[in-house]
């Protein structure tokens, strides 16, 4: 299973409708793989769908969840003027990481490794 995330560009003034997700989902043809989509509609530096899906590889399930993209954008009167930036796998830091986080890992801090 692999987590997408679809970041769309949206005309200014314009909020990420709020049945994108439902109708991304709606719009998965059998066979593309797709399990389930959330809307992240505040997500910066662009609005986000989460595309769960399985697929074979990365490539393919990007590939298949931006077409579930480019589907929506075509057939969803509220996404008019709206563009796919990207489809892909977000990149997520260890585990209590963020971009302020500490260096270490948590498997390397002092006191947590056995003697």
């Amino acid at each position: 299973m692999y987590l997408i995330h679809a970041q769309f560009r949206a005309p200014f003034g314009s909020a990420l409708p709020a049945d994108a997700a439902r109708r991304a989902l709606a719009l998965a043809q059998a066979g593309e793989g797709v399990e389930h989509v959330s809307a992240h509609p505040y997500a910066e530096p662009h609005p986000v769908l989460g595309l769960f899906l399985t697929a074979s590889s990365l490539r393919e399930a990007e590939g298949r969840a931006a077409g579930v993209c480019r589907r929506l954008l075509r057939e969803h009167t509220g996404m008019s003027g709206w563009a796919l930036v990207r489809a892909e796998v977000p990149l997520l830091a260890p585990l209590g990481h963020g971009p302020l986080g500490p260096p270490e890992s948590p498997s390397t801090t002092p006191g947590l490794r056995r003697k």
